[in-house]
């Protein structure tokens, strides 16, 4: 018997979930999002984040920007 596969679903993030993620504070999320410094979308009025967007734009940007990376 084969089992059949299932498309992977996306996990979307609420803006507190993208902001513990980053480890920043929800105003800050939620003006890098009003601002379109980050990919987001609303439903009802509330920001959500597809998490694997997120992910790739963080890369993209810092591929972009490595020079700005601070070192621990």
């Amino acid at each position: 018997m084969s089992e059949e596969k299932r498309p992977q679903r996306t996990q979307i993030m609420t803006l507190k979930e993208v902001a513990k993620y980053l480890g920043v504070h929800t105003m800050t999320v939620y003006r890098l999002l009003k601002e379109k410094k980050l990919p987001g979308f609303k439903v009802g009025g509330q920001w959500r984040t597809k998490k694997e967007v997120l992910d790739t734009f963080l890369l993209k940007d810092i591929d972009k920007n490595p020079s700005e990376i601070k070192k621990k």
